[in-house]
């Protein structure tokens, strides 16, 4: 009589639920698990979800910073005078120029919320350059680990697009060029930290923070209330990574 063969599953059998396989991940996750548990890995449906919450936090980030008053009307990201100018914010309110300063400090956010639309394409890209490790990195890391990836990756690009629209929204403000001499020869001299020499530069740079903290509020959203997403891969992915 011949033995019965007994066909043996494994976690990463074809056919094997996804979301079963997901599920003993992340309880090797959570139970800090070795780094061969880590290196195993590679589900494609698990790194699809991942990038499909990361295209829409990305997205909602843009949308609630790249409007009148994204910027200006949100004070964790409202872009203030430098610190160089807000010593000299006093004197010039009282020899009647408080006008001026508020103008300038409205013109520089609004500069920074026509900038940011610009995100979104070099977010998304981020994202669909995304390797296997990096996305094994951003579900195993801590709560902001996909804002700290967009950094990494899309900083520098995103500066770059952001710089000429900053420029061309402060091109006609008067004050912002008075301020780009004095802070030229300031730090020249020492007097004006070299980062904030420039004001564009200083509104780009205040812009990338603001972006960074508004998209990191959506990661933790995500990963705080996944069953609230619309998309059933992102609800498995990060549903189960609470788990």
């Amino acid at each position: 009589m011949r033995p019965v063969s007994r066909k043996t599953t494994t976690l990463f059998t074809p056919g094997y639920p996804v979301i079963r396989v997901f599920g003993f991940v992340v309880l090797f996750i959570s139970a800090a698990a070795s780094a061969t548990s880590l290196a195993d890995i590679s589900n494609r449906d698990a790194v699809a979800g991942l990038r499909e919450a990361l295209v829409k936090g990305s997205h909602a980030a843009v949308e609630r910073l790249g409007v009148e008053n994204g910027f200006l009307g949100n004070d964790r990201v409202r872009i203030p005078l430098p610190d160089s100018l807000k010593r000299s914010e006093r004197v010039m309110r009282s020899i009647g120029l408080g006008k001026q300063a508020d103008e300038l400090v409205l013109r520089m956010n609004r500069a920074a919320e026509a900038a940011v639309p610009e995100a979104r394409t070099l977010l998304v890209d981020a994202v669909r350059k995304m390797s296997i490790q990096d996305a094994k990195g951003i579900l195993a890391g801590g709560e902001d680990s996909a804002t700290q990836y967009f950094k990494r990756s899309a900083g520098a690009p995103l500066s770059q697009k952001f710089l000429p629209i900053v420029k061309k929204a402060m091109e006609r403000v008067r004050l912002a060029e008075t301020y780009n001499e004095f802070a030229g020869t300031g730090s020249r001299l020492g007097l004006v930290r070299a980062e904030d020499a420039n004001l564009e530069s200083y509104i780009t740079r205040k812009a990338l923070d603001g972006l960074f903290v508004v998209v990191a509020d959506e990661e933790k959203k995500l990963r705080q209330h996944p069953l609230e997403s619309a998309s059933a891969i992102i609800r498995q992915v990060f549903g189960a990574i609470r788990k």
